[in-house]
């Protein structure tokens, strides 16, 4: 393409890079599980009491999702009694940092009202 020149569409390529994109993150509860685990939360029962009116079954969902993304990962730790915990992998910590700039913009923004 030359310089100058604005495309006229999407390649399929690139939407279906947005389209995974916006699975990820566009749903209201990602970034939510994503800035807790960056958070240090990492067990299911403290993910779901840390974000106010996540249920059970969208946690599970939004866990899954990310952990197909490899933005996570699940261990089980075995013990008396035994529990699972989450972790954000390399590059779900980068995803978080853009989480934590895009919370930074939507407060400047806020106060710039």
């Amino acid at each position: 393409m030359h310089q100058g020149m604005k495309k006229k569409f999407l390649s399929l390529n690139e939407r279906a890079a947005y389209h995974s994109l916006e699975d990820v993150v566009g749903c209201k509860w990602s970034a939510g599980v994503v800035a807790a685990l960056a958070e240090g939360v990492s067990r299911p029962g403290e993910l779901e009491r840390y974000i106010p009116g996540i249920s059970k079954k969208i946690l599970n969902e939004r866990l899954r999702k990310l952990l197909d993304y490899r933005l996570i990962t699940r261990s089980e730790i075995p013990g008396r009694v035994p529990h699972v915990a989450y972790a954000l992998t390399g590059t779900g910590r980068k995803l978080a940092r853009v989480i934590g700039q895009l919370k930074q913009l939507d407060q400047a923004h806020r106060e710039s009202r």
